[in-house]
């Protein structure tokens, strides 16, 4: 056998040994057949360092209406027109 064939058939033999995910089917009830990511119990489909980044890195960009200085200006137009009307 081939040094090539040998390293391929250890990948797969590890492969088949890894822990499978935990998360089983709405529907059928039966288990997810992935392969668990490394240090989580669920495959990288269920959840395995998902979600979106925490702080600055998220892009939680704001429109501007929430201001300290938006907010001030409107107190004030609102305050001019109530007592101009």
């Amino acid at each position: 056998m081939s040094q090539s064939k040998k390293s391929d058939l250890k990948a797969v033999e590890a492969m088949q040994k890894a822990l499978r995910c935990k998360a089983h089917s709405k529907r059928s009830g039966l288990p997810c057949k992935s392969p668990a990511v490394k240090g989580y119990n669920v495959c990288r489909m269920h959840g395995a360092r998902g979600g979106a980044p925490s702080g600055k890195a998220n892009g939680r960009f704001v429109h501007g209406s929430r201001t300290i200085q938006h907010k001030a200006a409107m107190f004030l137009a609102k305050y001019c027109s109530q007592s101009i009307g």
